[in-house]
């Protein structure tokens, strides 16, 4: 009988290799890879193409339902899609209300499942106002909780202090689902942003000089201790320091704990250097730091240190990012589009299958999400065509995010995601999205 759709003459990308081979789907998974058939109902040819594992973004903010004039699961997952990715995993936080119970998972995965153009996950948050409210959110089917180990900026999200964090993460254990952390230290931050504005400096300079380094180490020990006395799993998001980065992998090598970290496109392709010119479209927390910081980051990017790349795509509108006041402007930065081509945009070019690996396979086991993040029979043809020949330089009608306010208009990036496709279906095709939604909930090991 014909498979449904054969994927001919590409160059098939996993975690392991880079080799020229057919796909055939059917029903909307993998069923061979490399075993040509002379029998489809439809074929693509991928001459000259290469064939990346869908990106998974496991840490966005798409800020729906309740702020939707900030992103929303349509406008995000379309643009997810348009730069190669096929499923999302959304923070709990900037939704209005953010996902802290069982009525707030019901409420944004409704809106996920009527909207998205991409496949979708959810984290729980974790704050003093719900810990007993973890479990009922696992029975939903998180796939995590997330905590603020700083001042968040929402005031509906509250940090967690050392016994919400401790407690939260003894549940979590129980429930065995891994704790995030956003790893700054709210004592460092507020003592240093108090030092800066005593001066009335409100520079990008000041900026980044208010949340240092040493914020993220400190924070980083606290959360690596709760881990190893709680027995729970541990993942660090946006990693931004080399010297954070090494302190994770010396930890889990001499302990042996169960801990993962994830870096951002931004802190690998921004530095403080870009933020006069780019204000508030590159503000993030952490901040962006130096370039002997990005060289070292890169190296342990290479080096294996890193699990994850994720955007955190967060963005905000135009009001909220304007002004020569670096401290009131929003912070958060749109990238969710962009992840691939800055991967491949860097020289030399990381591995083909480590960015496999990076932006799909782990991704899908570190948050058991089921039949995702590999291309190889029995998991879902979710994935992207990207032209490595190509080159485009970014302008904001090619983005489809709300508010297109990414960093990165004007760059020019060798590597163009061409066609990405869900479950086998096209949902990008040509830097455009395609068909109706398709997005399905996914839940861990569903």
């Amino acid at each position: 009988m014909p498979v449904d759709l054969l994927i001919r003459g590409g160059s098939v990308v996993t975690q392991e290799s880079v080799t020229e081979a057919d796909v055939a789907i059917e029903d909307g998974a993998i069923v061979a890879v490399g075993s040509p058939t002379d029998h489809a109902k439809a074929e693509i040819d991928a001459t000259g193409l290469h064939l990346f594992p869908g990106l998974i973004d496991s840490h966005v903010h798409f800020n729906e339902p309740g702020r939707t004039h900030w992103e929303g699961f349509a406008t995000g997952s379309a643009a997810l899609a348009v730069g190669g990715g096929t499923t999302f995993i959304d923070m709990p936080l900037n939704s209005t209300p953010p996902l802290l119970d069982a009525e707030a998972f019901d409420a944004k995965a409704d809106a996920g499942r009527a909207k998205s153009q991409c496949d979708f996950a959810l984290w729980g948050g974790l704050t003093p106002a719900n810990l007993d409210h973890l479990e009922t959110l696992a029975e939903c089917g998180v796939v995590g909780f997330k905590a603020f180990m700083c001042n968040s900026g929402i005031d509906d999200f509250l940090s967690a202090d050392d016994n919400t964090l401790h407690a939260g993460m003894t549940i979590a254990a129980k429930l065995g689902l891994p704790v995030a952390v956003h790893a700054e230290s709210q004592t460092i931050t507020t003592a240093a942003s108090q030092r800066v504005k005593a001066q009335n400096d409100h520079s990008w300079d000041a900026w980044t000089a208010s949340r240092p380094v040493i914020a993220e180490v400190e924070a980083i020990q606290g959360a690596i201790a709760f881990a190893e006395d709680t027995g729970c799993a541990l993942h660090i998001v946006h990693v931004s320091s080399a010297r954070a980065a090494r302190l994770i992998q010396q930890t889990r090598t001499q302990h042996n704990l169960d801990v993962t970290c994830e870096t951002c496109p931004h802190y690998l392709a921004l530095t403080a250097d870009d933020l006069p010119d780019l204000g508030a479209r590159a503000k993030c927390a952490p901040p962006l730091r130096d370039t002997e910081n990005q060289t070292a980051l890169w190296q342990e990017l290479l080096a294996g240190t890193f699990d994850i790349i994720g955007s955190d795509h967060s963005p905000a509108p135009p009001d909220m990012k304007s002004g020569d006041d670096a401290f009131a402007a929003w912070g958060g930065i749109a990238g969710v589009q962009s992840t691939l081509p800055l991967l491949l945009s860097h020289t030399p070019q990381p591995p083909l299958p480590l960015i496999a690996q990076l932006t799909a396979a782990t991704p899908a086991q570190r948050f058991r999400l089921p039949h995702k993040g590999q291309l190889a029979p029995g998991y879902d043809a979710d994935l992207t065509l990207v032209d490595l020949n190509g080159t485009f330089t970014l302008t904001r009608d090619m983005l489809h995010d709300r508010h297109r306010l990414s960093p990165y208009v004007g760059r020019t990036f060798p590597g163009r995601p061409v066609r990405t496709l869900l479950r086998g279906h096209t949902i990008a095709l040509d830097g455009q999205p395609v068909g109706q939604p398709l997005g399905k909930l996914l839940t861990p090991d569903s």
